[in-house]
């Protein structure tokens, strides 16, 4: 018996999903949802229904996990803690600073729908957040350093196109190389947020459009850019797709620690990321985590989760007994 999916936006991230159900033979897509004309919206799959999203309700009882890919600066805020309550949910919030906010939301309303969310699910938050705890679980006495890039943050891109006057645009995050190196040598510096990152975005402007206060909207917006080196240009909507219509992104996550008993020997513990695709890649850690909400709910288990409370058994294919034949 297959996963029965719902896919509740349709971008990069909504066909990211769709792909990655395709190469997982126990999952089933049977419905996407969008707030555009549902017979505007072509998908890949065939005969699969295509909704808009003031259907959703009408799906209870036919999915089993509602996949969610808005954004996380206006959707999906709202419509987790709301679908929550309808159905077991996955979704990729990212504003790391509201998490805790975001997760006492979700809560609420999966309790008292009896369903599963799992929240924040990707590789940051996600996968580098497992290996920040794993890392230091193992090396209490050392330090936490993450890096991301260079490549195209999502979230920040969709956070830039929200602006007023911007017609389009794609954000890159590019680690500091004089930090990177510092940090892989064992030193142990301090570094604030600035030092370890600079942002840069590609914007195109709307006809019109005040291209100085769009500039000052972008480099002041909190949780994204305020605290960074950031440059903003601005580029023909031509220029934009001719030089950054892909997705590339990636990182690393570092923990510089300590063992013996003066903390005489140095360890590095890192976990490295290189993406082609953003959202595919993010897409197939999303599915995963569907499959561990399908498996979680089936046990009767309810309420918020994120990657910390997953058992890594729930997310894969294989039984227990495979497992343990294969992998360990």
């Amino acid at each position: 018996m297959s996963i029965k999916i719902g896919i509740l936006g349709y971008g990069n991230l909504g066909r990211g999903v769709e792909c990655a159900i395709k190469q997982n033979p126990d999952m089933e897509l049977v419905a996407v949802f969008t707030r555009r004309k549902p017979e505007s919206v072509s998908i890949l799959s065939e005969g699969v229904a295509v909704c808009h999203i003031d259907d959703v309700e009408k799906w209870q009882g036919k999915i089993d996990v509602l996949i969610l890919c808005g954004g996380s600066a206006t959707d999906l805020p709202v419509q987790t803690p709301k679908y929550a309550e309808m159905f077991n949910v996955i979704d990729s919030f990212d504003t790391h600073a509201k998490i805790p906010e975001h997760f006492a939301k979700v809560d609420a309303k999966a309790m008292a729908g009896g369903n599963v969310a799992i929240i924040s699910v990707g590789w940051d938050p996600g996968m580098f957040s497992l290996n920040r705890m794993y890392a230091g679980a193992i090396l209490p006495q050392g330090k936490d350093y993450t890096f991301w890039g260079k490549g195209v943050s999502q979230g920040h891109s969709d956070a830039i196109r929200r602006v007023e006057g911007v017609k389009n645009a794609k954000q890159y995050t590019i680690p500091v190389d004089e930090a990177l190196k510092a940090v892989r040598s064992g030193a142990n510096p301090e570094l604030t947020t600035r030092q370890k990152h600079t942002r840069e975005c590609f914007v195109v402007l709307e006809e019109g459009a005040d291209a100085a206060k769009v500039e000052e909207t972008i480099k002041t917006m909190p949780n994204y850019f305020a605290d960074y080196d950031t440059t903003v240009h601005f580029i023909s909507e031509e220029e934009l797709m001719a030089n950054h219509s892909g997705i590339p992104h990636g990182g690393f996550v570092i923990r510089s620690g300590k063992t013996g008993w003066n903390e005489e020997h140095t360890h590095i513990i890192e976990y490295s990321l290189k993406l082609d695709s953003n959202p595919e890649f993010t897409s197939s850690v999303i599915v995963a985590y569907a499959r561990a909400a399908y498996r979680m709910a089936a046990e009767g288990q309810t309420g918020c989760k994120t990657v910390f409370d997953v058992a890594p058994a729930y997310l894969s294919m294989m039984s227990g007994a495979e497992l343990r034949a294969t992998l360990l």
